[in-house]
């Protein structure tokens, strides 16, 4: 049998920045023309994902088990419009977030795509191709564009469910990606487009300070209890001043004490050393006194940690909207008279 052909040495190093993907033009720039291409998609070397477009990665993107695998479904879509609209493209919307590496994005994203021509295309293969005028891009690699966030989340907004979209503001303001200014203008941006009506209180609701999209769905359903957290983030020291740990969730209970919440995520939560450091400050948490600490995963965002949480708040007579909250950290273990009490 004829050994098969090699590959060029820079088909891995172009696929590999593009989520596995590679185009036609791309490929014919190697020296693999179309006739070498149909071998090789033959041979199982390349998966025809779309008209001049291949994958490396033979793998079905549904079964693949890379340690970003999430991440990388949600930039696959983009990448895949992005090539098959041809050098010169720009992604919009939820791709161009994708691309921007912004996280709480849903799992499933459809590329939308502006042609280099900006001419309305027939959609193809699940990409939708846009004529639009008038937005805001930046460069992105070497030939294509992506939306700026601001211009990308007032288009993808109404894609979204309120919990991601939430998350997706969460982690913009965190990561500083946009500004509130920012997100106020993609709010004005977004009122132009079709079924934004929805989203409106939305805008609102974003914080900074939630470190995951977990954080966020959990923020909310506590919101939709009725049960809004007092607090996010609370630093909580002991009485001399040591610092104990930083509390997703808080709520300041009308003894004075606290009531603390973590969000426990498997990709940061599950390794040893995460598990012993949680166990570890746990332990001085309860050692201290003057607080109650829970911990949730993501299956018990809203059915477990709702229902205990709005049992245990509603005995302690806690009420919403009674705590000032100024940022200042809690300390734990000091005599009962000032239990609890805010340096």
């Amino acid at each position: 049998m004829r050994p098969l052909k090699p590959l060029p040495a820079q088909l891995d190093v172009i696929a590999s920045g593009q989520e596995g993907l590679v185009s036609s033009a791309q490929l014919d720039a190697m020296g693999v023309d179309a006739s070498w291409r149909y071998r090789l998609v033959r041979q199982c070397r390349l998966t025809r994902v779309t008209h001049g477009v291949f994958d490396t990665d033979l793998v079905p993107p549904e079964q693949r088990s890379r340690a970003d695998v999430l991440d990388h479904l949600r930039r696959r879509p983009a990448w895949l419009g992005l090539l098959a609209g041809g050098p010169g493209s720009t992604a919009i919307g939820i791709g161009a977030l994708a691309l921007h590496e912004v996280k709480g994005l849903p799992r499933t994203v459809r590329p939308e795509v502006v042609a280099p021509d900006g001419k309305w295309r027939p959609p193809r293969d699940g990409i939708v191709f846009r004529k639009i005028s008038a937005m805001v891009t930046v460069t992105f690699g070497d030939t294509f564009r992506i939306a700026t966030v601001t211009h990308a989340l007032a288009r993808g907004i109404v894609q979204m469910r309120r919990d991601d979209a939430v998350a997706v503001m969460d982690d913009l303001l965190r990561t500083r990606k946009a500004t509130a200014d920012d997100l106020a203008r993609a709010h004005e941006l977004a009122r132009g487009h079709r079924d934004v009506e929805a989203t409106h209180p939305w805008w609102r609701l974003a914080d900074g300070r939630a470190e995951s999209p977990l954080e966020s769905v959990a923020r909310l359903a506590c919101l939709d209890a009725g049960i809004p957290p007092d607090t996010l983030q609370l630093v909580v020291l002991d009485a001399n001043g040591n610092l104990l740990g930083r509390i997703d969730l808080a709520w300041h209970l009308p003894d004075g004490s606290w009531l603390l919440v973590e969000i426990d995520g498997a990709e940061v939560h599950s390794a040893p050393e995460a598990v012993y450091r949680d166990r570890s400050r746990q332990n001085s948490l309860v050692s201290a006194g003057g607080s109650k600490l829970l911990r949730f995963t993501a299956k018990d965002l809203r059915s477990r940690m709702v229902t205990t949480l709005s049992a245990l708040l509603r005995q302690a007579g806690w009420s919403a909207g009674t705590y000032t909250d100024d940022g200042r950290p809690a300390i734990l273990g000091t005599p009962p008279a000032g239990r609890g009490r805010l340096l």
